[in-house]
């Protein structure tokens, strides 16, 4: 299939659990490049993982028997490309919609020899709906979400309760989950809606310092000089049930 014609989600969609949901992103008219548009045809088919509504086999998807980090919403993929290199004995399963970042993405794992990434090109709800099976992800990357901030849209927002529900289901027990976000009131509502959900612990108090191993972006850079501090947010999904104070 090219990629370039497939079919544009709705704002809203019915999801394989028969209920529906808002989706967190919005479909524009964005600019691809050459060098994007090369990379789609050439390698989407090497290391993308085509949707489906049965759950993954990690090992056969990636070849091997590893950790599987879940990033969702990887951008152009400097980020997701810089640490799975930085952990080579770690896999990466990386959502994305947006075809330049697809294509971008694409290109770094062809150019750095990559072979711990892979790519599913679809909304992050659905795929853990019906892709990630129970209890299998060892991490969870969300960076710099879009936040939203009218308030009439803060129910696009895509760190709410019912997917936070969902995501820790889908997080083995000693599993981390780390956020970021350079939006000061969507980086306090992460924090309350984090700190709110019981199967989770806070590894810090309040908001975390940002890790080594992630590396600023461009983007983040500029919003720095800017005045725009990033926030980081490091929870845990206890071992056992006696982990969780």
């Amino acid at each position: 299939m090219n990629p370039s014609k497939s079919p544009l989600p709705t704002p809203t969609s019915l999801g394989p659990s028969g209920r529906t949901h808002i989706h967190s992103f919005v479909h524009r008219r964005a600019h691809i490049t050459a060098a994007q548009e090369d990379a789609l045809a050439r390698w989407l088919p090497q290391w993308s993982v085509p949707w489906q509504d049965t759950p993954l086999d990690f090992v056969q998807v990636f070849g091997r028997q590893a950790p599987v980090v879940l990033e969702i919403g990887f951008g152009m993929g400097e980020t997701t490309r810089q640490i799975a290199q930085a952990r080579p004995d770690e896999d990466f399963l990386a959502i994305e919609v947006f075809q330049a970042g697809v294509g971008a993405l694409l290109r770094q794992i062809h150019e750095h020899g990559l072979g711990n990434i892979r790519i599913i090109q679809h909304d992050a709800v659905e795929v853990l709906q019906t892709m990630i099976p129970p209890a299998s992800l060892a991490g969870v990357h969300i960076y710099f979400p879009d936040p939203w901030p009218k308030k009439r849209h803060h129910k696009r927002r895509l760190i709410q309760a019912p997917f936070i529900e969902l995501l820790v289901s889908r997080m083995a027990p000693g599993a981390y989950l780390h956020c970021a976000t350079d939006w000061a009131p969507y980086a306090e509502h992460m924090l309350a809606v984090l700190s709110d959900h019981p199967g989770l612990q806070n590894l810090h108090d309040g908001f975390a310092p940002r890790p080594a191993w992630r590396p600023q972006t461009k983007f983040e850079r500029r919003g720095l000089r800017l005045g725009h501090a990033s926030h980081d947010l490091i929870f845990a999904k206890p071992r056992s049930s006696h982990d969780v104070s």
